[in-house]
């Protein structure tokens, strides 16, 4: 989002798709953790598919709707249309997510997922649970998507956070210019870096992309002294084989990096897609059994690193 002339810095918008308070997992002590919309990677098991599109979308619960049709009266843009069978259809070419048919739904069948706030609104959310961060050594995380999609909102959250005493956490998959990469780390304390795979082809097969800019940022922001720690989305069949903790393991004793988180795959999103009339490639993948976890957390153990499971 371009800056309006003559706004303040506080006055910048962008695209929040959800905002979770007393968030345990996203950086030290209790935090706030803030999702911003839309990602360049296309990974198949994304858990948040609404985070991929830098604007705001239109979910609909099919399972609430009582097809008392109000929604397709409601819809300026006739996006909403009623199959010969009464069904419920929805043209998300042409649906602007304008939240008409949100209004006119009686039983709360739809929802737009992603707000446009500014950043001044945003630390208002944030700093209501100040007194939580200082007593716990928390602050305030920001995620996604791939929160350096919108890297002017970012920068300006990033600022306002530090210049109000708060601890700031950079959650990213490293897919960024290093030039705005090293912007954003200006006002960050910790960096938690999503590593998908460390072969080039198989991250493009997985993620869209291949790997190359992602470990070389991840190289940029050691030579910084940033802190960082590696959090890896394990991925039953995908990568978790040997030859993939292995390399993942000599990366990172290369940078002089012992920790690394686990987030083991869960199948908790998969109805999100449903709801966004989206496909779920990975159909019915079967996470990791608790040994299986075990084990994994014990090989990269052996490499000598710090392993935690999410």
């Amino acid at each position: 989002m371009s800056k309006p002339e003559g706004s303040r810095n506080t006055d910048i918008v962008g695209c929040v798709f959800n905002i979770e308070r007393f968030a345990i997992r996203d950086g030290p002590g209790i935090r706030t953790t803030v999702f911003l919309k839309g990602c360049p990677l296309r990974c198949l098991w994304c858990a948040n598919p609404e985070s991929i599109s830098a604007a705001p979308q239109l979910f609909y619960f099919e399972n609430l709707c009582t097809r008392c049709y109000r929604c397709v009266e409601a819809c300026p843009n006739k996006a909403t249309l009623i199959s010969p069978d009464g069904v419920i259809i929805i043209d998300r070419a042409i649906c602007k997510a304008c939240g008409k048919c949100v209004e006119a739904c009686p039983n709360k069948a739809r929802e737009i997922s992603g707000k446009l706030m500014t950043v001044a609104e945003v630390l208002e959310e944030v700093k209501k649970d100040t007194l939580f961060y200082q007593n716990s050594g928390g602050g305030v995380t920001f995620s996604g998507g791939e929160p350096t999609h919108q890297p002017d909102f970012l920068w300006h959250l990033l600022k306002s956070s530090k210049e109000s005493g708060l601890h700031t956490c950079l959650d990213t998959s490293g897919l960024v210019k290093p030039e705005v990469l090293k912007r954003m780390l200006e006002y960050t304390d910790l960096v938690l870096y999503d590593i998908k795979h460390m072969d080039a082809e198989k991250h493009k097969e997985y993620a869209g992309v291949d790997n190359r800019l992602i470990l070389d940022n991840a190289r940029l922001i050691v030579s910084l002294g940033k802190e960082m720690i590696i959090r890896v989305p394990l991925i039953p069949g995908h990568n978790d084989t040997p030859d993939n903790i292995k390399a993942l393991a000599g990366f990172m004793k290369s940078l002089g990096l012992n920790k690394v988180d686990l987030l083991p795959y869960h199948s908790l999103g998969k109805i999100k897609y449903q709801r966004l009339g989206m496909e779920y490639k990975l159909g019915d993948l079967k996470p990791h059994t608790k040994e299986e976890i075990a084990q994994i957390k014990a090989d990269l153990e052996a490499y000598g690193l710090k392993v935690g499971v999410g």
